[in-house]
Order: structure tokens, then sequence, then C-alpha cells
């Protein structure tokens, strides 16, 4: 090494980097200005010889070897301005070549607006800055590398690239951001990689990126670079008219699913673990959505998770489609696929705790980062997670960041935000002592209920139209409140009281139902306190709930009967629908993770009825305004009758936004077949337009075929009444259909009909018909007389005999007092005698 240039070596800043130490390689290594000269250095550890080859001309220039441990320096005869790019030849002991990228010449593509936003928790797109990109800088290809790490003292980016050595590719920290980044010509898309974190102390230690695009496949834990702007999306049409599809009163009937049950994998899919690809499914889920009438599909989560046994529901990679299915860009056709069908996509999301595994979030940069450090605050003593600080700004912003990300990249038309409960409540699943009250002595996590109002304000003013959907378990008031009322935003609420009431109810055999009616009409008091969705989802056919038929009372065809009218209750109850995969083939067995759904039940006739009925009741709910037109407004529902609690039935109306758009529903919740009488505010036709009892359904077949006509009746205090027949465990809907002009004259001419005499005519003319008329009317006449006459005869004779009577009557009572007066006489001359007689002789006794 010459001795100019070796003074122009800094050594202390070089030892930082062989020892791999530094937190700022770019302030030495790559090209540098060295008065009219550039000097050029570059560390490859174990190396022995590297030369730079120059782009295009491919001149060469031989690096000497500065320090034997592998740092490489060369001056170049010319301005850092006039270098062209360049790349490394690197020649290691044993004689092998590799060709090494330049990755220290390049600015930072995070700038300090990034920076600041991200330190406020307001970089919406920070998904964009973070993570591993693919992007062309200065002409050449590489990926940009960037991870927030703020407690650690050298961050590296390590992976395929570089041959999972933290020592080559050190990032540079940012300013106070806590932001590392760099920017590597040797990494492309599909290598995997990790960040290599070393703390202070020397422990070094390696993590999947937060941000990551794309994961291998478990057991394994590195990250994958993966390009998301390479994909041509076609649901523009879709997405523009969404609002319309899914938002205010619209039909919304959702097909919850777990994406491994629904196809069984081919061979490929088996020998990549176990699960069809995002396009397999795609291609068959589409025309089975289709044919059964779901408006939306809910994913149970996709972020990438380590556990199967989780279901998604303990995140790692939250930016990151499950490579159990395939990649980033397959499940971007599954969204466009399924866009272009016409069909919704809502993902299940999971902000309220991830799990401990060394490779994730937990402990990120050797301190509590993402989580709380007090576990009273930081842990889920349950489920044995994490809790997320939601106070700390650039977590919040990772997590609002997160459900924008699958929005606005992956074209999400809903995001479900799983475990709310768990969220607002400090002391949820903890006993005292085990959890910290806020600032105000109080229980709600004040932080968290800010990170989700913001979430909410920042995806309806950048997303309009996207659902924010809440599953919510307790009290907690105005979820779905707007959020300048001090509502928390969410578009819809789970309405886990209606389904725990509901089968609570259902549970029981129909004879002992009397008993519990309140929790079969409860749902009605509370129904517009917020925007419900009723459900019937995973967590109840699970870990020994049984199946929704399992929990279905009674023999076989009574667990059908059951199970259709409870399909029809839901449709016909105020609120959007959500229904668990295999419950609308009436699966017996409990839904689990490692099994798919039992396709082959749609050729038993039981289960084959099941199915067409829930298709026929989600037609009708999206073809009938009375179901969802008034979905959220009180004007939508009336109850007829709901107080006859003893004979376990209900009666109600769903009203649409047109006067006569009315639709009269007689639940049956009885063991016994019933005629029911209902009160119905309008006089005209009622037909029969769904009988869950339908033969067609597996039912009886007790059906009312006719049209109802009201009668003028006075029934549940209204002035017309309809009657029909239901069978047990069952429920009908009838429409209501106004009379026509034609029948309204006819209906008028008959009440004038009844009200007057009809009076007859003459059908022929002539004398003889005169002489009939004149005959009727003397036959008539001598009849009336000779009645008239018998009537004053039997009334005489009834007359003088009642007299008789009376008078005989009257002599009796006389002669009977008579005797009594005179009985009454000879008592008292009798008495009156022998008091005499003692007196008479008491004198005597005393004279002597």
């Amino acid at each position: 090494m010459t001795n100019k240039l070796y003074q122009l070596m800094n050594w202390p800043k070089i030892e930082e980097i062989i020892y791999s130490e530094c937190d700022n390689p770019h302030e030495l290594l790559g090209p540098h200005k060295a008065g009219k000269q550039t000097l050029v250095q570059a560390y490859f550890p174990g190396a022995e010889q590297a030369q730079i080859v120059f782009e295009g001309t491919g001149q060469r220039v031989e690096l000497e070897l500065a320090d034997e441990d592998g740092f490489f320096a060369a001056l170049l005869p010319r301005k850092e301005s006039e270098v062209p790019a360049y790349h490394y030849v690197v020649k290691g002991k044993d004689g092998s070549e590799s060709v090494r990228g330049e990755a220290y010449r390049f600015a930072p593509q995070i700038t300090e607006s990034d920076m600041d936003k991200f330190q406020s928790g307001i970089h919406y797109t920070i998904y964009e800055k973070l993570g591993a990109h693919p992007m062309t800088i200065d002409g050449i290809r590489g990926v940009y590398f960037a991870v927030w790490a703020p407690n650690v003292m050298r961050a590296s980016v390590v992976g395929d690239f570089n041959g999972w050595d933290g020592r080559i590719h050190q990032m540079r920290r940012l300013g106070d951001s806590g932001i590392f980044e760099i920017f590597l010509p040797d990494a492309k898309a599909g290598d995997n990689y990790k960040f290599e974190l070393k703390i202070k102390g020397g422990m070094t230690y390696l993590k999947a990126d937060p941000y990551g695009n794309a994961a291998q496949l478990r057991p394994e834990t590195a990250s994958v670079v993966a390009d998301l702007d390479s994909f041509v999306w076609e649901d523009g049409e879709f997405l523009k008219g969404r609002a319309g599809f899914q938002t205010g009163n619209a039909p919304v009937s959702v097909y919850e699913m777990y994406l491994g049950s629904f196809v069984a994998p081919t061979q490929e899919g088996e020998a990549s673990g176990g699960y069809a690809n995002y396009r397999e499914i795609a291609s068959q889920l589409i025309p089975y959505i289709k044919k059964m009438g779901y408006t939306h599909v809910e994913l149970m989560p996709v972020m990438e998770h380590p556990l199967d046994g989780s279901w998604g529901y303990q995140v790692i990679g939250y930016y990151a489609p499950t490579a159990r299915y395939g990649s980033p860009e397959d499940f971007m056709y599954f969204v466009n696929e399924l866009h272009k069908a016409g069909i919704g996509v809502i993902l299940d999301w999971v902000p309220a705790h991830f799990p401990r595994d060394t490779y994730g979030l937990s402990n990120f940069d050797g301190t509590c980062l993402y989580e709380h450090m007090d576990p009273r605050q930081g842990c889920h003593p349950h489920w044995g997670t994490l809790i997320y600080n939601y106070g700390r700004p650039q977590v919040s912003n990772y997590l609002i960041a997160n459900a924008l990300f699958w929005v606005e990249k992956f074209h999400a038309d809903g995001i479900r935000m799983d475990a709310v409960a768990s969220m607002l409540y400090l002391d949820y699943g903890k006993k005292d002592g085990e959890w910290v009250a806020n600032m105000y002595g109080g229980k709600e996590n004040l932080e968290a209920i800010e990170m989700i109002k913001h979430l909410n304000s920042v995806m309806k003013k950048r997303n309009p139209g996207v659902l924010s959907i809440a599953e919510e378990s307790t009290a907690f008031p105005r979820i779905t409140g707007a959020l300048e009322e001090d509502g928390l935003g969410f578009d819809l609420k789970w309405n886990m009281g209606f389904m725990n009431d509901y089968l609570g109810y259902i549970r029981y055999d129909p004879y002992f139902r009397a008993h519990h009616h309140g929790e079969l009409t409860f749902s009605m008091v509370y129904a517009y306190s917020e925007k419900f969705m009723l459900v019937f989802s995973h967590d109840e056919v699970v870990h020994g709930k049984a199946s929704l038929i399992g929990k279905m009372p009674g023999d076989r065809e009574q667990k059908f009967a059951n199970l259709r009218l409870t399909y029809a209750y839901m449709m016909t109850h105020p609120g959007k629908k959500l229904l668990f995969m295999g419950q609308d083939l009436a699966e017996f067995d409990e839904w689990n993770e490692a099994r798919p759904v039992e396709w082959e039940l749609a050729q038993v006739p039981e289960h084959q009825g099941i199915s067409e009925l829930v298709k026929d009741l989600n037609h009708l709910y999206r073809t009938s305004p009375e179901l969802h037109a008034l979905d959220d407004a009180p004007e939508g529902f009336e109850w007829v009758n709901h107080i006859s609690w003893e004979e376990c039935f209900l009666t109600y109306l769903r009203r649409g936004a047109k006067k006569d758009e009315i639709l009269v529903v007689a639940a049956n919740f009885s063991g016994i077949e019933k005629e029911l009488t209902i009160g119905v505010p309008f006089h005209g036709k009622y037909k029969e337009i769904f009988n869950s009892d339908s033969e067609k359904y597996g039912g009886s077949g007790i059906v009312n075929g006719r049209v109802k006509r009201s009668k003028e009746t006075e029934w549940d205090d209204r002035p017309y009444s309809i009657t029909v027949k239901t069978a047990p465990l069952s429920l009908s809907i009838l429409k209501y259909i106004p009379f026509t002009a034609q029948e309204l004259a006819k209906e008028k001419a008959d009440r004038a009909d009844k009200a007057s005499p009809k009076k007859k005519t003459a059908s022929h003319t002539g004398d003889s018909a005169d002489k009939r008329v004149a005959a009727e009317k003397k036959s008539t006449t001598e009849k009336k007389s000779a009645a008239e006459k018998k009537s004053t005869a039997e009334n005489k004779s009834a007359a003088e005999k009642k007299s008789a009577a009376e008078n005989k009557s009257t002599a009796e009572n006389k002669s009977a007092a008579e005797k009594k007066r005179t009985a009454e006489k000879k008592s008292a001359a009798g008495k009156k005698g022998i008091a005499e007689k003692k007196s008479a002789g008491k004198k005597k006794a005393v004279a002597g």
C-alpha cells in the first residue's frame, strides 16, 4: 500500500466496520472525494483479492488489501462525479470468484419528511419506505432495505445474496429516526433475507422483516423479497361501484372461510406444504359463491403466521400474504378474480396481540420496542401473546399503515378487526393486580381507543366505501358511532349477543322454550344501538362447541328443521349476515384446519336441502328491499306478536322504503303444527314466498300454497288479519300484494251486495212472467199472514198459560200464609196455657 493511500485511510472507522459495529458505513465505504481523485474502499470478509470492473468498458482496477480481514482500497485518478457505474470481482481464499455490486454509493431513499411523519405516527404509506423494495436507482437495479430498530448498535441485512454474513452489508442509521437503510444491487425479488441486529454488549441475532411483503413457507422463517408493483389489476369497475355495493343498507351476506379448508390440495399443493394455491382456490370458490348467492367472502387471517393451529390469528408477517397458498402475486390474482366476478373480499386483521416467536416482533431491537415492558400492560395471560404499545407513535403507525396496505395494495374491500374488546379494556382476561389503570384510574385503554379512531378516520378519507368491522363482545358504547360524535367509527359490529342468546335458546327442547322466550326476542331491544352484522362464525363450531346442526335438539329430522328455522330467522332479522363455511351444508363434524369441507354431503338429501335453503334465502335477502332497505332504521321492523311466549311463536313485519313493501314473517319455534292468525296493516293479498318446511328443503311440506286474502277482522291491534299454517319448527314469509283496480272494484261491489237487500229482476217479459211474479207475491203474503196468525195464537196461548200459572201460584202462596198464621196462633196459645199453670202451681205452694 502506498503511503498516500495509507494516509487517506480512517483506521478507527475501518476497525468499527471490521468488528461490525458501524452504524454509518456509507461514511467510509464506496467512492469518496479525495482531492481531485476518488478513494474507493470495500470490505469483503475473508477475501484475498478484489478488482473494480467498470460497466460498459470492462476496465479493471486492482484494489489493495489494506487489512488482512478483507478490507480493500484503491485511489482512482478521477473526480467522484466522473466515476462510472462499476461492480467488484472478489476472489476468496479458496480460489472461488464472485461478483458484488457497490452498495455504498447511493443516497437514502427515505427523506426527512418521511422520518418526521413516521416519528409522529402519521406516515400512512410507510410500508413503501420500510421493508424490502425492488427498484432502480441511478440506472442500477437492486433492492432497497430499511428497518426501524432505534436501540441497536448495528443493523445489517443478510440473505441469499451475501452468504448470510452480517459483516458484509452493514446499514446506515438515518439521523435520530431509528431507521437503518441500504440499497443492494446484488439482491433481487425472490431472495430470502433477514435483518441481523447487534445490541450493546455484543449480542447478535436475526429478525424477520416486520414490513416484509413475503415470507418462506413454515417452518422456515426468513422474509422474501417481493415485487408488488408488477401485477396488472383488472377490477376497476368493481372498485368504482364498491361503495354502493356494500355500504349503507346494501345487502351484505358473507361466507366466512379458512382458505386451507375450501379445496383439497392437488399433488403439487401437497408437495408445497399441503395447501392449494390462491389461484386454484379462486377458480373453485367463485362459482360456489355465485351459485349460493353470497355477496362477500371473509378470509380468516392470510397474513403470515408460524402455527397452522392458530388459523392465522397469531401473526408474524403483517405485511406478507402467507406462503401456504402461494406468492403475493397469486393472492392479488385471487382478489382480482373475485372482484371481476362481483364478489367482495373482507380480511380478518389482528392488531390486538402478537406471538412471542423470537424471530418476530418480540424484543425486536433488544428492548420492548413493539410491546410494553411491564408485563401487566404487555402480556395476554390467556393467549400467551404480547400486547402492542399503542401509545408509541411508530407502533400505531405500523398498525394503521398495515390496514391501509391491505386495502390499497391488495384491494381488500373490508377489514374485520379481531378481538377489539381485548384492546378496549386494560383488564381484559386479567385478575386484580395483573393490569395497570389508565391515567384517570379507569380500565379503558385510552391509547388503543385513539389508535382505532385514528385508523377509521384515515380509512374513510383515503378509501371511502371500504368496510371497517369490529368483532367486539361487550357493551362498549358507540362502536359504530360517528367519529364526530365520539364514536369509534366502525361501519359494522359483529352481534355476538344475538349469536349467544339465540344459540342458547335454540338448544332447548321445544317443550322448554317457553321459559326462555326473552333470549329469542332480546336482540331487538338493542338492535338499533349499533349497526350490526349477525354472525354464526367459526368461533361457534370449534373446541367442543359442536357444529350448528350439532347444537340443535331432537332427532335427526328435528335437528334439520331447527337448523332451517335458524337460518331463516337470521335472514329475516335486521342486520348484515355472516355464515361460516361448511355450515351451509349442515356438517355434523366440528371444523378443524386439517380437513377440507365435507363436500360429499351435498349428495345427501337432507344436507342438500339445507344448501338449497341457504341459497334461496341469500337470493331472497338480496332481491327483497323489505329485508335490507331500512335495515338500520327502526321503521324497517315491526313486531306483530312477540308476547305469546307460552306458544313459542313470533310474528313480525319487515318493511321497505315504499309503503307497499311489506313482508309478513311467522316463525313457529314449538314442536307442534299451528294455525296462526296474524294482524296485518293493509287490506290485500299475502302470498307465501318462502317456507322452511318446503319439501324442497327436506321439510314435511306443510306450506301455504294459496294466496291469502286479508279479512276485515281486527287482530293484533291491526285492522285486518290473515290465517296461515305453520309446521313445527318452521318459518314462513308472506309478501303483501295490493289489490288491483279490478279487484278493488269487485271488493267494493261485494261489500255493497252484502250491505243492501238483494233485488230480483225478471229475466223474461210477457203475461206469464207477470202472473208468476203476482203468484209469488200472493204466496209470500199468504205465508206471511199465516205465520203472523200462528205467532199471535202461540203468543196468546203462552200468555194465558203464564197468567193461569201466576194466579195458581198466588193462591197457593196465600193459602200457605194463612196456614202458617193459624199454626203460630195455636203455638202461642199453648205456650200461654202452660205458663199460667206453672204460675198457679207456684202460688199454691207459697200459700201452703
